[in-house]
C-alpha cells in the first residue's frame, strides 16, 4: 500500500515570489517536474510537483526566475 505523502509546508513569501529550501529546488528540477528554458524554469506539465501546502506555485505556462540566498532558493514568476 503506498503511503501518502504530506504536503511540504516550508515555503516563505516573499514580495515578489516565495522561497523553499535548496533541497527542496533541487529535488524539484531531478524529477524534472521544473526543467530549466534559457535562464528561466519552466513546469513541465507531464511530470507532477510533490505536493505543496500552498497550492498554485509553479502554474503551467509560467516562467520563473531563480536565485539562492543562503541555503534556500527564491522563486519569482516571469512578470508577462
Amino acid at each position: 500500500m503506498a503511503e501518502s505523502q504530506d504536503p511540504f509546508a516550508d515555503v516563505l513569501l516573499v514580495e515578489d515570489g516565495f522561497s523553499i529550501p535548496e533541497l527542496k529546488w533541487r529535488e524539484l528540477v531531478f524529477i524534472r517536474a521544473l526543467v530549466p528554458e534559457a535562464s528561466f524554469f519552466v513546469r513541465d506539465p507531464q511530470r507532477p510537483l510533490p505536493p505543496f501546502s500552498r497550492p498554485g506555485l509553479f502554474p503551467e505556462g509560467v516562467r520563473f526566475r531563480v536565485e539562492r540566498d543562503r541555503g534556500r532558493v527564491v522563486v519569482r514568476p516571469e512578470k508577462a
